[in-house]
């Protein structure tokens, strides 16, 4: 009697198993059809234009010139990092005002830290000079000016 009830329940579970399988299965499929399907009917519906001026790149109404292998300067880069850095940071402050009931004093303890750092960093970086994009000439140019004011 123990056999046939454990046949039983294995047979169950492997039932189960392969209805989420076929589900998943089924799924892979549809998808992969109305893939081909808007593929293949852009290309039959699609235009047939050709020529030089329909291979030109033309970007808000200006045809580029040059080549668009532009050297950058390494602060550009650096500025970009800061601010993909900052941005994640405050999807992290977004989630903890989204969890405000639930994580209560600790939370914001630990938010308040958070920002600190945050703001520590900001300083830091300021202090540095990394959101100096003005050559250097420039900037003791716009100091001696402002020196001069007072």
């Amino acid at each position: 009697m123990t056999r046939a009830i454990e046949g039983s329940s294995c047979n169950t579970t492997e039932s189960v198993i392969m209805t989420q399988n076929w589900a998943v299965a089924a799924f892979v499929l549809v998808t992969v059809a109305l893939l081909l399907f808007m593929v293949g009917a852009a290309s039959v519906l699609g235009g047939r234009a050709w020529g030089h001026s329909k291979n030109t790149p033309f970007e808000s109404g200006i045809v580029s010139t040059g080549s668009a292998r532009i050297r950058f300067d390494a602060k550009f880069y650096l500025v970009a990092m800061l601010f993909v850095i900052f941005d994640v940071e405050a999807l992290y402050l977004y989630g903890w005002s989204v969890s405000l009931r639930e994580v209560g004093w600790p939370g914001l303890i630990g938010a308040a830290l958070f920002i600190f750092i945050l703001l520590a960093g900001l300083v830091y970086d300021v202090r540095m000079g990394v959101l100096e994009w003005a050559p250097a000439w420039r900037q003791h140019r716009r100091k001696r000016r402002v020196a001069t004011r007072d």
